[in-house]
């Protein structure tokens, strides 16, 4: 099978999937997108509304601005692959439960081997716990680089704790400026 039958035949699965109760209260499953031979790939925790209503991740304010990062910092959006970890959004955008994460992690590692990455970031502290480590602390380990198998890792806040606390912008632009160092592009 060529990558473009497995993408298809992976989304397929994940469009179709029902191994949690997120499946019956979704609008759209919000895959992933980008370019699936991206060197770089930002993984979120889960849809919000906005992207809950388009099936596209990282498109609501949040999303926007992320956008407004990766263009300060020159990465194109269309350069980078970005998922989340829950393809189908929790209820009220409360944060992904344990069971889900482990209904869905698979498809994200699907996605992952598709693109194979040279770096990945996690977008804010779930996805970090769920990726890097268990006991991971967003407030004092973002902007860390971590080496996982094949992979440099590191996170950074997630937008939305951005919009909720002005004051943590400056530590992701800088996050975001060391990113591209590592990107190179």
């Amino acid at each position: 099978m060529e990558k473009n039958e497995m993408w298809e035949e992976l989304k397929g699965r994940c469009n179709n999937c029902r191994a949690c109760p997120l499946c019956e209260t979704k609008t759209n499953t919000v895959f992933g997108t980008g370019n699936k031979n991206a060197k770089l790939m930002f993984v979120g925790e889960a849809p919000g509304e906005s992207e809950d209503l388009s099936g596209i991740p990282f498109v609501g304010a949040a999303g926007q601005l992320f956008d407004k990062y990766l263009s300060a910092v020159g990465i194109r959006r269309e350069d980078v692959y970005i998922a989340n970890i829950l393809k189908c959004r929790p209820p009220k955008n409360r944060d992904p439960e344990e069971s889900e994460q482990d209904a869905c992690i698979e498809f994200l590692r699907e996605q992952t081997r598709l693109i194979s990455p040279e770096i990945i970031v996690c977008l804010g502290r779930v996805s970090a716990k769920r990726l890097i480590k268990p006991d991971f602390r967003i407030t004092q380990e973002h902007g860390i680089w971590f080496k996982k198998g094949p992979f440099k890792m590191c996170a950074v806040y997630h937008p939305s704790a951005l919009l909720r606390d002005a004051s943590k912008r400056e530590d992701m632009l800088r996050d975001m400026m060391e990113i591209k160092r590592a990107y190179g592009k």
